[in-house]
Order: C-alpha cells, then structure tokens, then sequence
C-alpha cells in the first residue's frame, strides 16, 4: 500500500522520498495533507512567500474504487490568508497513485521560472523561461505535452497569465477542463516560479485479497450505475440547477440585488444541452461522465464565413458566476466568458462575483473608466471579456487592487456593503438561506461543498421547519465532518449518498486495512478539528468575520436573513 510521500525543494533543485507509515491513520487525502501541511509552513508564513508550502494528496481508495478521482491541493490560501483546499478531478490522482505516492510536498522557491517533471520515482527540473509568459494556461499545457510524452498515467497541472502576474484567485489547470479552482493555488504556483507540474505514473494497483474486492468492487459500482442520480449527472450535469434554484429565487443574480434572473431559461443546462453541448468526458475510473463541454464557434480574423470550434468545459458554477452574476443573457456568451477565465486560468466563481462588485461600483460612481478601462455594465459580454484581460494582466493599479479580491478591493473603495466574500472567498451560487451563508462563513475552506449548507435551507424550507442558532451550527459542522471523509479517500462528492461508511468500511479490507464505522468517524472529526486549528493558529477569527450587508436584503427560501442571527 502506497506511504511514500515525495518532497520536493525548488530551492535547492532536490527531491527526496519519504515513507511515512503513520500517514496511513489518516487514510490519505486530506487528513494526511492536512499533517503534511501543519509540519512543513511556518506559522505565519507568506502565502506568496517561499516558506508556503504546496501538497497534492491522493486518498486509499485511488485508483482501487470508482469516483475515488480526485486530488485535494492543500497550502495557505493567498486570497484570505488561510487554509487554502481545492480539488480536481481527472488523471491526477491516478498519476500520483501510479507513480507510486500518497502526497507530493512542494516547498521554497526557484530562482529562475521551471515547471518540474516528476516520473515515478525520479524528479526532473526544466527551465521554463520560454514558456512563463505564454498567457494561455491551455498552451502552456499543449507545449509540456508534446515535449514530456513519456508512457504511463500522465498529467499536466499548469498556470496561465493570471498565475505568473499573482492573481489571488488564479487557479491551476490540469486535463484542460478540470482546475484546482478555490483559493489562490495558481498565484503561490506563480510565487514560486513554477509554470507546470508534470506527473508521470507507471505502475498497476494490485489489491491484497483480490476475490473480496472484486466483490465490494462490482457493488459499488453496481449502485453508481444504476443510481439515478447519475443520469441526472450525465445528461446535463450540475447545470441542472439553474431553472430549479431560479423557481425557488436561489440564484444568485446582478451581484445578489436578485435572487432570480429572467433569462435563466436561456442559460439553463437544457438550454446548453441544445445549444452548445458537444461532448461530455470523465474522470479517471468514473463511470458517470458529468464533465460536459461545450463547442464554442467563433469568428475567425475579418474572413466571411471562417470559423473556429473551441471546446469548453462549463458547470453550474460557471454559468451562476459568469451568467446570472453578470447578467449575461445566452449560452453562447456564458461560454464566451468562461473560455477567457479558462484561457488566462482563474477561478471563475472569484472572477464573476468581483467582476459584479465592480460593475455595480461603476455604475455608482465609486470607480470610473479611468480605473476599469473599459465601460462594467452589466450583460455587456464583450467588455467583460477585456476586464478578465486585464485583470489577469495586472493592466494598472485599479486591476491589481481586483485580482486581490473583492474583500480587499471593497474595503479600498469603501463599497463593502455589496461585496458578496464570506471568510474572504467570493461567494458561491447559493443565496437559498442561513445554512448556506454561515456555512460559507464558518466552514473549513469556505466553500459551500463540505457543509452542504444549501441543501439543508432547501430541507428545512420543504419541510416548514426552522432551528435554533445552536442546532443549525452542529447541523452544519456534523455534516462537515462527515464530508472529510469522502475528502479524504478522495471520492466525489456527487458520490457521497454511494460511499455510506459502511461501505467505505468494507472496501478496506480486501486492500489490507480494518477501519470500524465508528473509528472512520472518529478520524473525519480529528481531520476537521486539525483544519480549523491550523486556519485559527494562522490567525482565522470568528470574532472578525464580516457578514455582507446585502444578504439581509433579500427575501430567501428560509425568510429574510437577520444578521443578529448570524452573529
């Protein structure tokens, strides 16, 4: 069973394995990151210092168990200051995996720009200077792969021009359509001079008690085949969500002045299914496919009836943060504005929800034209374009103050009332009530994914119900807590109703580990008391989180939000 862990130091240009036997307790992924991380940065380092430290963790069960595809980067976010924890799905995992590693830490800082190869169990450093300023992330990615072809699971993780210029919320792309999106992983990439990371696995899972995990295999993925769920997952992906939370006034619209959009029909999953669907791909050893990508045709040069197809990944996310959010009224345009965000790599929740604070800042006169350069109006496709260049470009001072983030461009300007970043990460594509805005506040990596916090508003709405403070907060960390599992194997979350501990209990066993129910438990809390002691010894304070002024404005699923409550 996999315990090695690869250190790597751009410093210095070494690298060294490490076998850590008591990463296993924590069964990888997460819980092992989360140790790795704790040891190797500095109490109050830089995040875009050399002391930040970067882990790309791998769970048990990958590449054993279906949806089990996923990668948790783990490093102090840039962007709040904090822990910073993101995930990506493709090959990456199974190239970790393969490679022989249950972690890989990257520490220090290069002097000069290089992207690092590592192959099985030999680490190579290449001078990337002709590359760093190439601004497209996909380029970039193009570029390493015709050069570093070797044989095995391979996987090229990457920046583009938001990375290299420190946009706190610059993501890195691997496999051209998945990202380590949330929390600055692209900017500390570009702090350290690295362009790339280039994974090469080649070796085979062999399980230890073969004809039991056959049998726990073909139940799993038995239940994923025939759930029905996935359909729901392959045919239109979580873009189903968008006429659903519209009917219910859940989608968060025109910088949450709406709850609403009445275009949503137009940039519904149904409507890119119709429109614009041209593929739907997988993870690595998923057998759902819900990655869908969509076949954007666009003008070429001043030709008559010249195009060229790009293809482009979109999701829920992306159409509430580049649609709703910014008005945008087609799926074309929405998928317009996604492939700039992609083509530069930066996280398109962070990039839609601050270019909507700055649009309504415009049009109140707190910036003008001098600063955003081009005219923010919101459902204006093409300038929006521009902006996403020029804030990936850090183009003047205006667009470096915005690629720090709403919450610290806001509080600049002083425009906080309607800048929508909870624990300083922009807001999600649920405004449905108080579970999702204190889980935003208080969860681990603020995010809306581990509480689930939306779904609980949506319950508790169906149901007629509400709680107390006291019960919504034990709610929210109980069902946290329960998602550091699935985080630490790591499996999907779409999987999370398959993966019950039970299963996840027995699957453990024909791979040579005995883990009771109740011992799993056990290990997702210690996991969730280590993220929060680690965000709290780096400064995180409840007492100082800052509650945005126009979540009370709105009428939600769950009544008005009181911000006495919230406290």
């Amino acid at each position: 069973m996999r315990k090695n862990v690869l250190f790597v130091d751009l410093s210095d240009y070494e690298y060294w394995i490490e076998e850590r036997e008591d990463l296993l307790d924590y069964i990888g992924g997460v819980g092992a990151g989360i140790k790795l991380l704790k040891e190797n940065l500095p109490k109050n380092a830089d995040p875009l210092g050399k002391d930040n430290v970067i882990v790309l963790a791998t769970g048990l069960f990958t590449p054993a168990y279906p949806m089990a595809s996923k990668t948790v980067a783990l490093f102090k976010s840039p962007l709040n200051n904090s822990l910073g924890e993101s995930h990506a799905g493709g090959r990456c995992a199974t190239a970790i995996a393969n490679a022989g590693y249950l972690a890989i830490v990257i520490k220090g800082k290069a002097e000069e720009p290089v992207y690092i190869v590592i192959d099985n169990d030999k680490v190579y450093f290449r001078d990337a200077r002709a590359i760093w300023k190439v601004r497209d992330a996909i380029v970039v990615g193009r570029i390493i792969a015709r050069r570093e072809k070797g044989s095995g699971t391979r996987s090229v993780l990457r920046i583009g021009a938001a990375g290299t210029n420190l946009v706190r919320f610059s993501c890195v792309t691997t496999e051209t359509y998945r990202h380590f999106g949330r929390l600055g992983l692209g900017a500390v990439f570009g702090s350290k001079n690295l362009k790339a990371v280039v994974i090469i696995g080649k070796g085979t899972f062999k399980p230890k008690d073969v004809k039991a995990y056959r049998e726990v295999y073909n139940e799993i993925f038995k239940k994923i085949t025939t759930w029905k769920e996935a359909k729901k997952y392959y045919t239109l992906g979580t873009s189903a969500n968008i006429l659903p939370l519209n009917e219910i006034k859940a989608l968060p619209t025109e910088n949450l002045r709406r709850c609403s959009f009445e275009h949503a029909k137009d940039i519904s999953g149904e409507a890119f299914a119709e429109r614009v669907l041209g593929k739907r791909i997988a993870c690595s050893h998923c057998p759902v496919a819900c990655i869908h990508i969509g076949a954007l045709r666009l003008e070429y040069g001043d030709e008559p009836y010249f195009y060229k197809t790009l293809m482009v990944g979109y999701d829920y996310e992306l159409i509430y943060s580049l649609g709703s959010m910014l008005c945008i009224k087609s799926a074309e345009e929405v998928l317009r504005l996604i492939h700039a965000v992609e083509k530069y790599g930066l996280d398109a929740i962070s990039t839609g929800v601050t270019l909507a604070w700055a649009t309504e800042a415009f049009e109140k006169g707190i910036i003008s034209k001098e600063d955003t350069i081009v005219e923010l109006k919101f459902g204006d496709t093409d300038n929006y374009i521009k902006a996403i260049e020029y804030l990936s470009l850090a183009k003047n001072d205006f667009y470096k103050d915005l690629a720090k983030g709403v919450e610290f461009v806001a509080e600049k300007y002083s425009a906080k009332e309607y800048a929508l970043s909870f624990g300083g990460n922009e807001m999600p594509g649920y405004c449905t009530g108080y579970g999702a805005y204190i889980g935003y506040l208080i969860g681990a990596r603020h995010s809306h994914l581990d509480a689930g916090g939306y779904e609980l508003d949506q319950k508790l709405a169906k149901e007629g119900k509400s709680l107390d403070y006291k019960q919504l907060v034990d709610e929210l960390i109980e069902r946290e807590i329960e998602k550091q599992l699935l985080s630490t194997l790591v499996v999907c979350f779409f999987a999370r109703k398959i993966y019950s501990s039970n299963i996840i209990s027995r699957a453990f066993k024909p791979l040579g580990f005995e883990f009771s129910e109740d011992e799993l438990l056990e290990i997702s809390k210690k996991i969730y008391i280590e993220k929060q002691r680690l965000k709290i010894r780096e400064g995180f304070d409840p007492e100082k989180l800052r509650i945005p002024e126009r979540i009370t404005e709105k009428e939600t699923i769950c009544g008005k939000i009181d911000k006495e409550y919230i406290k």
